[in-house]
């Protein structure tokens, strides 16, 4: 980390920078012009207390629209996102950001899976840059500078009003040279094509580090669903990449099957790698395993030069003759990564029902 940002290396250094903080209690998060609403979600509660006193605590977000959460001029860095809403519109409300007035952008991800909850099922994590908390705090802590301007938006995909609690923390301050953008993206293959991979991520070009990867993993088969490489091609890698795993649950930092106790997966979450989310079927409609899997590459950044591919296999385990069985499994998932703009343009975002978790 460049010793100018204001990171937990930095905590007794006094940086020339000025925090601000934008919610719905200070929407443009200017200097000394937070709780000042009148009007707003909570005016009915504090009718009795007037002004300063929660007036306007969250946001209504309007069936089929999209809102402007965040307008910043200026350098600076984002270095914390808090949000919270029902877990039922976390697969329809899809984020958004754009760094430096750029027309297209460098994060759209749906609601849920970037803060590592991709069924519509909260679970807790425990890692460092993704904190979800009881009872659905979604929390953020991955550094997001930019230079001219920022921009952040969410869209509800779906025919509901929405109430969105929402807080962005950044501080206005330099940028150093060398920093790049914050970049996440994602992708569903729904099912896997038979002997095809699941793509995470690629047409990306320039120069970056790839940061983290988040998977939600439906299982359409019964017996064991791990067994898949993950694969990165870097600066022009063709037929066979630089990198290359040994397993699933090896790239997520577990081994054998996830399996403990015996005979049951092992939930964990830690700083850098986790499983937090095992749904079980549950003997009626859900006929399906589900899993939520996280790996941060903070400490071990994946870097490239000029472009990035990155791929996992569905690949099982057939009993029977002791073989792999590839999987036409439910795979969706989120990369971060962070790199020189400007970037590619990424693929088009999927319609509402595309979305669906079925």
């Amino acid at each position: 980390m460049n010793n100018n940002f204001l990171g937990l290396g930095n905590l007794t250094r006094l940086i020339d920078a000025e925090s601000r903080s934008i919610s719905a209690e200070n929407v443009t998060g200017e200097k000394g012009k937070g709780g000042m609403a009148t009007k707003g979600t909570g005016e009915h509660q504090a009718r009795n207390l007037g002004q300063g006193w929660k007036v306007s605590p969250s946001i209504f977000i309007q069936p089929n629209s999209t809102v402007k959460l965040a307008d910043i001029d200026g350098s600076g860095v984002i270095n914390h996102i808090w949000m919270t809403c029902f877990p039922d519109h976390w697969r329809h409300l899809v984020i958004r950001a754009y760094w430096d007035n750029e027309s297209e952008p460098s994060i759209e991800v749906p609601f849920g899976d970037f803060f590592c909850n991709g069924w519509g099922e909260r679970c807790n994590v425990n890692s460092l840059p993704v904190a979800v908390n009881p009872a659905g705090g979604m929390n953020c802590y991955w550094e997001m500078p930019f230079r001219k301007q920022a921009t952040f938006t969410i869209e509800n995909l779906s025919d509901k009003e929405v109430t969105l609690y929402y807080q962005i923390d950044y501080a206005l301050m330099d940028i150093p040279s060398d920093s790049a953008y914050l970049h996440a993206q994602w992708r569903r293959s729904n099912p896997v094509k038979y002997m095809e991979n699941h793509t995470l991520l690629d047409g990306v070009s320039g120069r970056g580090h790839y940061v983290g990867t988040y998977l939600a993993w439906g299982v359409n088969n019964n017996g064991w669903w791990g067994e898949g490489e993950f694969k990165f091609y870097l600066d022009g890698d063709k037929d066979f990449p630089t990198i290359c795993g040994t397993g699933t649950e090896d790239y997520f930092g577990g081994a054998w099957n996830f399996e403990q106790p015996q005979g049951e997966y092992g939930a964990y979450s830690t700083p850098f790698l986790g499983l937090p989310q095992i749904i079980k079927p549950d003997g009626l409609y859900k006929s399906q395993q589900r899993f939520g899997m996280y790996r941060w590459h903070i400490i071990d950044p994946i870097r490239f030069q000029k472009d990035l591919r990155v791929t996992v296999q569905a690949l099982g385990w057939r009993e029977e003759g002791k073989t792999y069985l590839p999987l036409q499994d439910d795979i969706s998932s989120v990369s971060y990564w962070y790199q020189t703009e400007p970037h590619q343009s990424f693929p088009e975002f999927p319609k509402k029902d595309e979305l669906d978790v079925i």
